[in-house]
Formats: C-alpha cells, sequence, structure tokens
C-alpha cells in the first residue's frame, strides 16, 4: 500500500476479532471482514480471502483452503489431502487457480472490491521451501517451478494477491 500512502494497522492492534466466514464466495468472505471492521473500527477497513481452487475438485478448496490445514494451520496435511482428493477423482487434470478478493470497506458501508487470479498447474511432491500454505504444489502457467521455489519478488511478479492489490492501486489513480 505504500504507493497509496496509507497508514495501515492491523485489526489485532486495535482490538477486533476477525469474524466467522459464512460467505459462499471469497469475495462475500472478504466484504463481510472488511464491513465488518470499518463498521467496529469507524475506519476504512481492507480485508482479503483468498485460496486454491482445484478444477478436478470442482474448486476445492476454494475458500475452505485455510480450513483444509485444520485448527493447527497444518498445511502439509492440506497438501496431502489435495493429493488424496485428487487421486480419488481418477482424473489427470491437475489445472488450478490462486485466487484472492481484497475488500475496502468504509464506515458509511461503501465497498470496493478486487480480484486477482493465477492459474497454474497442481504439482506432487511438493518442491521448494519458501511461502506458505499450498505454496509448494503450486506452479503457475510457463513457469517451471512452483511458489515455493521462487523468492518474494519473483512471487509477487505472478501472485494473485500482488495483482488484487494492483488492481486496487489502479482504481485509486484513476479515482484522482
Amino acid at each position: 500500500l505504500k504507493p497509496l500512502r496509507i497508514d495501515v494497522v492491523g485489526a489485532h492492534e486495535i482490538g477486533l476479532i476477525e469474524p466467522e466466514e459464512t460467505g459462499k464466495t471469497f469475495t462475500e468472505n472478504a466484504e463481510l471482514k472488511a464491513r465488518l471492521a470499518a463498521e467496529a473500527s469507524g475506519l476504512p477497513a481492507l480485508s482479503d480471502d483468498s485460496g486454491m481452487a482445484v478444477s478436478a475438485l470442482g474448486g476445492a478448496p476454494g475458500i475452505y483452503s485455510a480450513r483444509w490445514a485444520g485448527p493447527k494451520k497444518d498445511f502439509s496435511a492440506a497438501i496431502k489431502r489435495v493429493n488424496d482428493a485428487l487421486l480419488m477423482t481418477g482424473s489427470s487434470d491437475r489445472s488450478c487457480s490462486f485466487i484472492c478478493v481484497l475488500s475496502l470497506a468504509w464506515p458509511d458501508g461503501h465497498i470496493e472490491s478486487f480480484e486477482g487470479r493465477v492459474s497454474g498447474t497442481a504439482v506432487f511432491p511438493p518442491r521448494g521451501r519458501n511461502g506458505f500454505g499450498y505454496d509448494p504444489i503450486f506452479e503457475p502457467e510457463n513457469c517451471g517451478k512452483t511458489f515455493a521455489e521462487m523468492d518474494m519478488d519473483e512471487k509477487n511478479s505472478y501472485s494473485h494477491r500482488a495483482r488484487a492489490f494492483q488492481k486496487m492501486i489502479n482504481y485509486f489513480d484513476q479515482q484522482t
């Protein structure tokens, strides 16, 4: 957010609790969290919802990506769960996407949302030690390495989150 010259304060820093994600889409969950934070704080609030959507699994884990890792956020278990689910389908389709929706809500109820998406392939076994979550099994199209094999700058050149932030920055550039 540096280009926007915004001072960022985390929800935890001002005592906000993260609400239950009850939406059916990334956008619904991101907007729910941003709207509640803006109402509770009286400040503009930015939230995101993101995850990995695997085509052969009907888009799963999708909005449940973090929940597939369980309460201890064990993504090695989540990665195994994705692999096991893919094997159970019998499909050779390993196409998938990382999706991120950023929602910015104002205390007056106005909200803007921005989606970033990157397509790729789920690869097994996992590769790389960088990143987090599903990064070791996500290889962006035409790349040849997983997010976990990239340094942060290279990952950000592909990242779904970086694409969503760029859309938000472009929106504000057009508003001024």
